[in-house]
């Protein structure tokens, strides 16, 4: 970028012959900090015809972004996320996403608005909007008026920067054309608001430096204040929607500094009382009401998730103890021997420390041992001495009542070293643990973690743990001596082995209902190790005893931990994903993004190539530029001191150095990134090639084109003819239309460019055949459907136990189940199946991963095996897979680590929750959808 016009370019010696200019082209050089070359481009001033023009754009933008937005029918890709938190926010469940809340909460308005009681699940891609009645197309009018909005923003964005206006038209045409922004704008998706945000700031800010840059007869006026008031609310506005406004942010941050070193430069008209003004209204604008903002949105997202939901178990819980029925009565604090507690493991907010008479497969075979997130009568455990108590005649007190009648409840206090036994009171077995391998964590420092005896046994020594409390993490100087309710966190360490009670975000297969590992771990991390009780018991603890309950955390509190619970999370979505990308294939549209696919129809995340193409070349051209400017600086040739080459330099490059803010920071992520991830980046883009077409076509001293506005004018008409061209061609992609086989390969020029031309007809007479079909389908009764699963799980489910974590039972609606298998196939990373023998060779040289497969045969009502299609079955509504099923992109980086994101577990009790979730869900609860 240019230095500001304060800065005094070097200078070179001009040759005696230089003739001089005349009279009438010598400009004045300020002597304060106005910037040479820079008139007043009040968007409020411009003339009507500019207007008229930006109306005529936003129309047009309208028609092509409303035009057929009730088109698809049903859920496309993350609709499934984005409508789903729309369904919570109405019934007030808390649920947890790695974005900030307010473009969902718009959402959910307009769909409020229409009447939405938020009764649709959104659940998978496919499932039918139409039947249920759902106002889908009053949700999707959010995002879409977002994607109006943004064409008079750029318009004005540009003739804020000086532009012509038939360069500013054509910059808001190239965002009608570009078929990745349409597509975006016409679900109910975050990246619309996004980037409306994003051109909002940038026009703001454009405005507001066009202010400044008139020097000090502007400053502080009410224009001034406007833009720059403006643009501290975009920031907020963006930043609100999605981090990815923290690059909105660094790059109005960047300029702003910028703009307050060329202020202090100016020592002539700028005091260091008028500097601390300037200062202080940045500061404040710029900081303060972008922050307000911003925590104002997460107010109000926590007014309105009141009730517990599926995202309370990522928060800690002070937090969950907030939403209702969540929240509990106070408890003794006094920890003692006879105590019935339920223990809670700190830091992975799995839940509670449990046990129920399902047995380990593997290993000792013993009872599980696990941790389960919901409040259960298997959590409690009775803390029991090493040692039976004694009577007045010093004989032991048998029994698990033993300790209810002592006299003297403080010599029974559990303190720091006591050694105790943990108690199972629904199934009479105690904690134990021996020299045996886990049966998922089979590390050698990882031991077993059991539940062993029966009623009436005496124990054995491995069922004995020390209680070791954390000093640093417990609350007060009584619970850093002895156990106390909630205060004290401590570890238990197994007395024969030396290790720790354990636990980890590793989930259990099935067999243990997907409930969180717990082992006992020689060394293991002390946060993964910690505990603490949270409801504690006793019969001697008298009515008036102590009583301690969470604290609440507040606004500020439960504002702070969800921030660092969304940065984990986000943090922690690298696992790959089939349409995902890398950012060094965004600026090429190297490939694209597979939203939908039904009826030989589909939608595609596609760009228009024209828009891309030149927008890559906007900064591709500024780069070189600037690398030449520099060295010719350097070789002391006098460039800068023309206005209308440094005002290039300064112009072009704050739309590039918007590009870059919103650009690389991406390849310092190894999380799930995909090409909608660019669209911020594009917008700058977009600007840059419009700023540089319009000096090369208007401001550059080229003969016979500066004095002649039909050139520009005539290559505005050319580039806009050829982008809606191939908007055009494209189209199909766009909006879920009919498309043939033929047209498709026609345009799709690349092999990375990887929608499947095969799934379109022929011809566009055979789609009326197809709808034809599917409204037959869908007027059949529903046949029966073979899913299989293995015979002793189907015992299991027909004759559950009471008290027994089961596995999830599902069952059709409306269908009949006739039979289940299950079997396992080995496979290399190319789908070959492997036999016994390749698979034994491999063991412990390659890591196998779990795909589960579904595979549904049809029959009718007399059991005979029906014949249908798959294209039937699609056009009669059955959800195409989602893209997480299609395989991995294999640029993306792989991170081996523990789940990152804790999933509720099935339910300890009587199978109530395995109906509750006996539907499948998507494949992360919102967070990979706030990608």
């Amino acid at each position: 970028m240019a230095r500001s016009s304060s800065a005094k370019p070097p200078v070179t010696k001009v040759a005696s012959s230089t003739s001089p200019k005349p009279k009438n082209q010598i400009k004045k050089k300020h002597d304060d900090y106005t910037s040479d070359g820079v008139k007043d481009n009040d968007i409020f001033l411009l003339p009507v015809s500019d207007y008229q023009v930006m109306l005529v754009l936003t129309i047009l933008g309208a028609i092509v972004r409303l035009f057929r937005i009730y088109q698809p029918t049903s859920v496309v890709f993350d609709e499934v996320h984005f409508g789903g938190f729309a369904t919570k926010y109405i019934k007030g469940k808390f649920f947890m996403d790695v974005h900030p809340p307010l473009a969902k909460l718009l959402i959910t308005l307009f769909g409020w608005l229409a009447g939405f009681k938020g009764d649709f699940d959104f659940k998978e891609i496919g499932k039918d909007y139409l039947e249920p009645g759902v106002p889908y197309v009053a949700m999707r009018l959010f995002p879409a008026i977002c994607g109006i909005f943004l064409v008079p923003t750029v318009f004005l964005t540009l003739k804020a920067a000086g532009t012509r206006t038939a360069t500013a038209a054509l910059g808001a045409a190239f965002i009608i054309f570009e078929n990745g922004l349409l597509t975006q704008a016409r679900l109910i998706l975050l990246d619309s608001p996004l980037v409306a945000a994003t051109a909002f700031t940038a026009l703001a800010f454009t405005s507001f430096t066009n202010q400044h840059e008139q020097g000090p007869s502007k400053a502080f006026d009410a224009s001034w204040w406007f833009w720059l008031v403006m643009t501290g609310l975009g920031m907020g506005i963006t930043v609100s929607i999605k981090w990815v406004g923290l690059f909105t942010i660094a790059w109005v941050g960047s300029l702003t500094l910028v703009q307050l070193w060329v202020l202090l430069g100016d020592t002539k008209t700028v005091t260091m009382r008028i500097f601390a003004k300037h200062f202080l209204a940045r500061a404040f604008c710029l900081i303060i009401i972008p922050a307000t903002f911003y925590m104002a949105m997460f107010a109000i997202h926590f007014v309105c998730l009141r009730n517990p939901g599926d995202g309370d178990g990522f928060m800690s819980s002070e937090f969950q103890a907030t939403l209702n029925n969540k929240g509990m009565q106070d408890v003794p604090v006094d920890v003692a021997f006879g105590s019935r507690v339920t223990i809670r493991h700190v830091n992975t907010q799995g839940g509670y420390l449990h046990s129920h008479p399902l047995m380990y497969p593997t290993g000792s075979q013993q009872q599980q041992i696990t941790l389960y997130p919901h409040k259960d009568d298997n959590n409690l455990f009775l803390l029991e001495n090493q040692t039976q108590p004694l009577d007045i005649n010093g004989e032991p007190i048998n029994g698990t009542g033993a300790w209810d009648t002592a006299k003297n409840i403080t010599e029974n206090y559990i303190r720091n070293g006591d050694v105790i036994r943990l108690y199972h009171l629904a199934t009479h077995r105690r904690l134990h643990s021996h020299d045996v391998r886990p049966p998922v964590s089979e590390a050698d420092w990882q031991n077993e973690v059991s539940a062993y005896g029966y009623e009436g046994f005496a124990g054995d020594a491995n069922d004995l743990f020390r209680v070791e409390i954390a000093k640093k993490q417990s609350l007060g100087p009584v619970a850093k001596d002895r156990l106390r309710t909630i205060q004290t966190k401590f570890r238990l360490v197994h007395i024969m082995t030396g290790c720790v009670l354990f636990s980890h975000k590793v989930k259990l297969p099935e067999w243990a209902s997907e409930q969180q590992e717990v082992t006992c771990a020689k060394g293991g991390t002390l946060p993964n190790s910690l505990w603490y009780i949270e409801s504690n018991a006793h019969p001697q603890l008298a009515g008036d005893a102590e009583r301690v309950n969470y604290v609440n955390p507040g606004f500020f509190g439960k504002f702070w931990e969800l921030q660092k619970v969304m940065w984990r999370t986000n943090a922690g979505l690298v696992e790959s994903h089939a349409w995902d990308s890398r950012p060094e294939s965004w600026p090429i549209l190297r490939r694209g993004i597979n939203f939908w696919g039904k009826e030989h129809r589909q939608i595609y995340l596609m760009g228009n190539p024209i828009v891309w193409y030149t927008a890559t070349l906007a900064v591709v051209t500024y780069v070189l530029f600037k690398g030449i400017a520099v060295l010719r600086w350097q070789r002391s040739c006098n460039d800068y001191s023309n206005e209308t080459f440094k005002r290039f330099d300064y112009e072009i490059g704050t739309s590039v150095l918007g590009w870059a803010f919103h650009y690389f920071p991406f390849f310092l992520m190894q999380r799930q990134l995909f090409l909608h991830h660019y669209f911020p980046a594009l917008v700058f883009g977009i600007m840059a090639f419009c700023q540089i077409y319009d000096f090369a076509t208007a401001r550059f001293a080229i003969p016979g084109i500066r004095e002649n506005p039909i050139v520009n004018k005539a290559g505005v008409i050319t580039l806009l003819a050829i982008s809606a061209v191939v908007f055009a061609l494209y189209s199909p992609l766009a909006y879920g239309n009919a498309w043939t086989k033929t047209e498709c390969n026609r345009v799709k020029l690349f092999s990375t460019w990887d929608w499947d031309c095969n799934n379109f007809l022929e011809s566009y007479d055979a789609y009326s055949g197809v709808s034809a079909s599917a409204s037959a389908i869908s007027q059949t009764p529903q046949p029966a459907v073979d899913n299989k699963q293995p015979p002793v799980q189907q015992q299991q489910q027909e004759a559950p136990k009471a008290g027994i974590s089961g596995a999830p039972k599902f069952e059709p609606q409306g269908q009949k189940v006739i039979g289940r298998e299950e079997r396992v196939e080995y496979r290399d990373q190319d789908g070959n199946i492997l036999n016994e023998e390749q698979v034994k060779a491999l063991e412990g040289k390659v890591e196998f991963k779990t795909k589960y497969e579904t595979r549904t045969r049809v029959v009718d009502a007399n059991g005979n095996e029906v014949d249908v299609p798959i294209e039937d079955l699609a056009a009669a509504g059955v959800a195409p897979p989602h893209p997480d099923v299609q395989g991995a992109n294999q640029e993306t980086k792989k991170v081996v680590k523990d789940d990152p994101i804790p999933k509720e577990a099935s339910s300890s009790k009587d199978g109530e929750k395995e109906a509750e979730r006996s539907v499948p869900k998507p494949a992360s609860e919102g967070n990979e959808a706030t990608v």
